[in-house]
């Protein structure tokens, strides 16, 4: 199943999880009572909430490792969304969200989704250079695709000079002050 098959099933799932949400409520409430109900859904809020600041300030301070090694955080990028996602679901009222939330909050359990993911996902990036003869500002930009499998093996050489151009992707400024302005920062775009 594709990531694009999974968004004519978006609108059931929005109107299925309330729905099994409020069977689940009726459940426990018969069984625990209601105030105990309510109590259950406070107390799972309020330890949620409490996990999540702990594991997010943990891994605020992972991240700052990595990029202190001059790497970047994706792993750490990832646990992030899906702690935030764990966030919104323990603060949901129901029991089902809190359990999938408290399942986010492991970290075991991330790893498995993030590596379940890592290998299915293609990452797209943007480079640019610039360039100038003296008299003319040149800028290139280009989108780059690297297939998940063969990530670490795609890297460019540091050899690489080659610069090849279409007509539509570099922009030419002929002003010298607009020049000047870019080597030494002052951008009136960067003034407020």
């Amino acid at each position: 199943m594709t990531h694009k098959s999974l968004f004519p099933f978006l609108p059931f799932l929005l109107l299925a999880v309330p729905i099994l949400e409020i069977g689940v409520f009726i459940i426990v409430g018969g069984q625990i009572g209601v105030l105990n109900t309510l109590l259950g859904i406070l107390l799972t809020a309020v330890i949620g909430t409490i996990l999540l600041r702990h594991q997010g300030f943990a891994l605020v301070g992972q991240a700052q490792q990595q990029m202190n090694q001059g790497k970047i955080p994706g792993k750490e990028m990832a646990h992030g969304v899906m702690l935030l996602a764990a966030g919104l679901l323990l603060l949901t009222p129901g029991f089902v969200t809190d359990t999938i939330g408290f399942l986010l909050l492991v970290p075991g359990i991330r790893d498995g989704i993030f590596h379940f993911f890592k290998s299915r996902v293609t990452i797209a990036g943007m480079q640019g250079q610039s360039f100038s003869n003296g008299s003319t500002y040149y800028e290139s930009y280009s989108y780059q695709s690297y297939d998940a499998p063969n990530r670490e093996n795609n890297t460019r050489p540091d050899n690489d000079d080659i610069i090849d151009l279409d007509e539509d992707q570099f922009g030419e400024v002929n002003d010298r002050d607009a020049i000047e302005s870019k080597k030494d920062g002052n951008s009136p775009w960067n003034k407020n």
